[in-house]
């Protein structure tokens, strides 16, 4: 969990970088302009970058490394400690959705607005069969428009995806109980597209799925995406401690279709990542702030996963040999929000409608439907 670091040495009109970035040449655009020097005059050489996760696309410490070089006449090396890393590196952006939908006797999605403010397009769009449907994106995140945000914002493994899955997800489940059907059942009574119910039908199979509706008590929850032309679906289990507010995962399963694969292990290991990653921004991770302070400062308050928090997660390749190449990195992460939440519900009754779900928003969310 390397911070931000960076080195630079200046002979003569050649610039020479070492930086931890996931962006080298933008990096190399930012010193020659920071110096004033021609791009061809700058040379970044990034080492191992140790947990980018989106966030060392930014050089904050490799401008400020170069411009000390410069002041000094000899290399300068510029490392973020962990208080700086967290106060001067980019937050995920805050965003709020708002989504009115409506059913058919038959239990057809029949209407869909959705408008999402800060977060992003990206996985936005409507995959269900909805013959009447709106979707609004107000304000991106990363550039184009005003800014929205009171600090600064940056990339986190499947931006904007991240929150419209969980928005779109926890709607969906809230229409199947609605409807009186299984959440499976009703994916795939709303679907059209044979590639979703495949990968759905892959996760539900693997899973062991056995159908139920509302709240079960089974602790089950279930969710797919369409990220940037991969299919995925995500069945999982958990138990809810109710006195302590405390979920703990049992097990995932991940089916995904990124089109034809390649390394097939590598497929494996990276959802396997995503699932683990994603515990964190769905049960822990949270930046806290009192007025213009930042009050979480290190991992001893803002808590990444454990180890001992790891559930039994199957990955669940499905192929399609014939379509193009898409990503397999971050699909899997998208989905975590909504299938732990949609399980919170089938355990509990119980609807966790902000992220991430603490313990004191598990019980709070646990007292108000015990006394609605």
């Amino acid at each position: 969990m390397e911070p931000h670091t960076a080195l630079v040495e200046i002979q003569g009109d050649e610039v020479t970088v070492w930086a931890s970035t996931q962006a080298p040449f933008r990096a190399r655009d930012e010193v020659a302009q920071a110096l004033g020097v021609p791009v061809e005059k700058v040379r970044v050489i990034p080492p191992f970058v140790g947990g980018g996760f989106g966030g060392k696309t930014r050089h904050i410490q490799v401008v400020q490394a170069a411009q000390l070089a410069k002041m000094v006449g000899k290399p300068v090396q510029v490392a973020w400690s962990r208080a700086d890393e967290f106060f001067w590196d980019t937050y995920r952006p805050a965003a709020l959705v708002k989504i009115k939908s409506g059913l058919s006797p038959a239990g057809k999605i029949v209407f869909w607005d959705y408008e999402v403010y800060w977060a992003g397009e990206r996985s936005s769009q409507q995959f269900y069969d909805i013959p009447h449907h709106r979707t609004v994106v107000r304000g991106e995140w990363g550039g184009g428009g005003p800014q929205t945000h009171p600090f600064e914002v940056g990339a986190w493994r499947g931006p904007a995806s991240n929150t419209n899955t969980f928005a779109r997800e926890s709607q969906i489940d809230i229409l199947a109980a609605g409807a009186g059907m299984d959440p499976v059942e009703f994916r795939l009574h709303n679907l059209a597209n044979p590639r979703m119910a495949r990968v759905i039908k892959a996760a539900a199979e693997i899973f062991g799925w056995k159908p139920g509706k509302g709240a079960s008590g089974r602790g089950l929850g279930f969710a797919c995406a369409d990220y940037l032309g991969t299919y995925v679906a995500v069945a999982a289990q958990l138990e809810v401690n109710r006195k302590s507010g405390a979920i703990r995962v049992l097990r995932v399963v991940c089916a995904q279709d990124m089109g034809p694969i390649v390394n097939p292990e590598g497929a494996k290991v990276q959802i396997e990542g995503c699932v683990m990653m994603g515990l964190g921004y769905c049960l822990t991770e949270e930046i806290r702030f009192r007025g213009g302070e930042v009050l979480d400062r290190n991992f001893s308050s803002y808590q990444i996963p454990r180890f001992s928090w790891l559930p039994e997660i199957t990955p669940v390749l499905v192929e399609s040999p014939e379509l193009p190449f898409a990503g397999c990195g971050e699909p899997a992460i998208t989905l975590m929000g909504a299938v732990l939440a949609n399980a919170v519900f089938d355990a509990t009754g119980a609807r966790m409608l902000e992220l991430p779900m603490t313990p004191d928003r598990l019980k709070a969310a646990l007292a108000s439907t015990a006394s609605s």
